[in-house]
């Protein structure tokens, strides 16, 4: 529960980053502190999975490495939005290790171009809002995952 309480919390970063510093100042400084702080609600839901799967002793131990975490978590748990969930916690990874290009600063058309071993990825306000919005999705689903609600 603590940690699903620290993933909310990494949310309510991310939409005051999204909501009120992108209002103001449109920078991709901004935008890449948005998505690194995704990246964290995305990580600490990933930790969150792991640890009832350690609780129901379906795994034995949790490995240090994001990586080999989002591994064991697809293995795991064989849910199709788990798998898109990783899948899309990798991609924000890539794209908040790649070398970036700024255009448009300061303006509504901010942009953020990551060059990634995948190609171009162009992430503008739109892109970054769709962004925060399936991140909040996947924060959402595993919630009700690990602490279903009684009706």
């Amino acid at each position: 529960m603590d940690l699903m309480h620290e993933a909310r919390e990494e949310l309510k970063r991310a939409d005051h980053l999204l909501y009120v510093s992108l209002k103001y100042t449109r920078t991709v400084d901004v935008i890449k502190s948005l998505i690194e702080r995704l990246l964290n609600a995305l990580n600490i839901a990933i930790d969150c999975l792991l640890q009832r799967a350690k609780e129901k002793r379906r795994i034995k131990e949790m490995p240090d490495n994001n990586g080999l975490k989002c591994e064991l978590a697809k293995k795991t748990y064989k849910d199709e939005k788990i798998s898109d969930m990783i899948g899309f916690a990798l991609m924000l990874r890539k794209i908040s290790r790649a070398d970036y290009k700024r255009s448009n600063e300061f303006r509504r058309h901010v942009t953020m171009t990551a060059i990634t071993d995948g190609g171009i990825v162009n992430i503008t306000l739109d892109v970054i809002k769709e962004y925060y919005d399936r991140t909040t999705d996947y924060i959402d689903y595993v919630d009700n995952l690990l602490n279903p609600k009684k009706e």
